[in-house]
């Protein structure tokens, strides 16, 4: 493979994962195997530098990794084409993100000034990492096989480079503006998260108008250059502190849980930036919904047990002698405990969780009905669409074909 489009194809695939390609000659100055955040591999220390200097002779069919002295990495290789740039730099990219320890230690070891660390570790926190075994090496792989048409190539790794600069993009504010200007968007945030989080532990739903317009681009910190990848992090971090503030409103771990679990799904599946504003606000009303629906801690020891209980399993035996039987109390004080403290008997509340999970099958599989109603405990499906109906106004296939019509 020779072609000059297979090469743009391969570099348009790295952008979009947000690593950065450059095409050099062993003649440039090492210094243009910077990135556009301004750290150079050379340093200022060695001006005018060639990248022959920095990486030494270079082999055909070779992938190598250059491995600057601060973490940063490159992978470059020599191209068959006929042009004078035949060299592409990957990178730079960090095998394992910097520590807050790691970054004092190399401050300690080059002698950066503490504002230096500090823009340095804004440096390091906008490079990619890829671990070992990240696809991206695969993809880095293939293309290499491909274009020497051979799978039998070497690789090797360079251990080099003078201490890394940063140039003059990554220096310090010269005054305080800035850094008020930073602490002044940092207590704003946090501001927001602690509204957030006394929302959701009084159940307050209502409160989801008042902070939609704060759900925007403009609330995520900026630490990564992926803004995707940035806004999914907040996610991450919202979905942990949202979780928090739900326990705090009395919710039991297991329903926490569940609720969790399925947000940390929809996180990690989100592909496009504007669909971020939208999951944060859905987060915020369920766990709210969650604190209004779920919240014990005014009920007794007894019925908090049974509640969980039948919440955990709506497939099991769940009656009043079953359900007293296993808390080792009366049938007739728990139907007693349970409807005082509830406002529900015991079959009634079984049958609301039941036909709860039934919506929620109904809506998110394509069981069978039958398999519906096992799975809530209720082995007669004539008797479940019957159950179903009373409750919703609509059998469970017509609760299933009004949801695919919408």
């Amino acid at each position: 493979m020779n072609g000059e489009g297979e090469l743009e194809f391969f570099r348009d695939i790295l952008k979009h994962c947000h690593i950065r390609t450059t095409l050099l000659s062993l003649h440039d100055e090492a210094d243009a195997m910077a990135d556009p955040w301004g750290l150079a591999i050379a340093g200022a220390s060695a001006p005018g530098m060639a990248v022959r200097d920095v990486v030494g002779m270079v082999e055909n069919t070779t992938r190598y990794t250059f491995v600057h002295p601060m973490g940063l990495r490159y992978v470059f290789f020599r191209l068959p084409l006929l042009r004078e740039k035949n060299l592409l730099f990957i990178g730079p990219y960090l095998s394992a993100p910097v520590s807050a320890g790691e970054l004092l230690e190399l401050g300690e070891r080059y002698r950066l000034s503490p504002a230096t660390q500090k823009a340095l570790g804004e440096y390091y926190a906008s490079v990619p990492v890829l671990s070992e075994g990240d696809r991206t090496f695969a993809v880095i792989d293939a293309f290499c096989e491909r274009t020497w048409q051979t799978d039998a190539f070497a690789i090797s790794e360079i251990h080099g480079g003078s201490v890394v600069v940063p140039r003059g993009e990554l220096s310090p504010p010269d005054g305080f503006d800035d850094v008020l200007a930073g602490m002044e968007q940092m207590e704003m945030r946090y501001g927001f998260e602690n509204e957030l989080i006394r929302a959701v532990t009084l159940g307050q739903q209502h409160k989801e108008t008042l902070l939609a317009a704060a759900f925007k681009e403009e609330m995520f910190e900026r630490r990564l250059q992926d803004p995707l990848r940035n806004a999914k992090n907040y996610c991450i971090i919202m979905n942990t502190l949202l979780r928090k503030a739900a326990e705090q409103g009395g919710v039991h771990p297991l329903y926490i849980d569940r609720t969790s679990s399925q947000f940390a799904a929809k996180i990690e599946a989100t592909v496009e930036l504007k669909s971020v504003p939208v999951l944060m606000r859905e987060m915020f009303v369920e766990y709210c919904r969650l604190v209004r629906r779920n919240a014990t801690d005014a009920y007794s020891p007894v019925v908090k047990r049974a509640v969980l209980l039948i919440d955990a399993d709506s497939s099991a035996e769940l009656s009043l002698s079953t359900l007293a039987k296993k808390l080792d109390v009366s049938t007739g004080y728990l139907a007693t405990v349970f409807k005082k403290e509830t406002g529900k008997t015991v079959s009634e509340y079984v049958r609301d969780r039941r036909i709860r999970h039934a919506i929620y099958l109904l809506s998110t599989t394509n069981l069978q009905i039958q398999t519906v109603a096992m799975h809530c405990g209720i082995m007669d499906v004539q008797y479940f669409s019957k159950l179903f109906k009373r409750q919703t106004g609509k059998t469970p296939k017509e609760y299933r074909d009004g949801l695919r019509t919408q």
